[in-house]
């Protein structure tokens, strides 16, 4: 029952991740006003709390109630989404600075740098690999 509790909670903050990078690129545009910076900041908070939950409930699965950790140690597949899991969390780090520096600002429009829909767009194209591989990983494939 402990391992079903887990992979709810870890399919819950996957859930988040997606809503919320979606979210943020729907909503980031070239120009913001200082209401739609705090509104991404705190949507950019729930993207945060979503990998924070989405990477404790996986370690959890991975040493404590899933699989043997030797499963996913072996396998090249599951090497490759832990590394674009922490790959999109690295892009993640330039959008979360820009949006806690501005979200207390008093301009009237904020000038929003073309790299940040562009990371945007590489993380949700990321993540949606992620499904995928966890997929593989699943079924047996990639072991050494």
């Amino acid at each position: 029952m402990v391992e079903i509790i887990v992979r709810y909670v870890h399919f819950i903050g996957i859930i988040g991740l997606g809503a919320t990078l979606v979210a943020e690129h729907l909503l980031i545009s070239t120009e913001l006003s200082a209401q739609q910076i705090k509104k991404i900041a705190r949507i950019d908070a729930v993207y945060g709390i979503s990998a924070l939950v989405t990477l404790i409930a996986g370690l959890l699965l991975w040493f404590v109630v899933g699989k043997p950790a030797d499963y996913y140690l072996k396998n090249w597949i599951f090497h490759t989404k832990i590394s674009l899991f922490i790959l999109i969390v690295i892009l993640s780090i330039y959008p979360t600075i820009f949006f806690i520096k501005n979200r207390n600002s008093t301009l009237s429009k904020i000038s929003v740098s073309k790299a940040i829909p562009i990371i945007l767009r590489v993380e949700l194209t990321l993540f949606l690999l992620l499904p995928f591989l966890a997929l593989m990983v699943a079924r047996g494939y990639g072991s050494f």
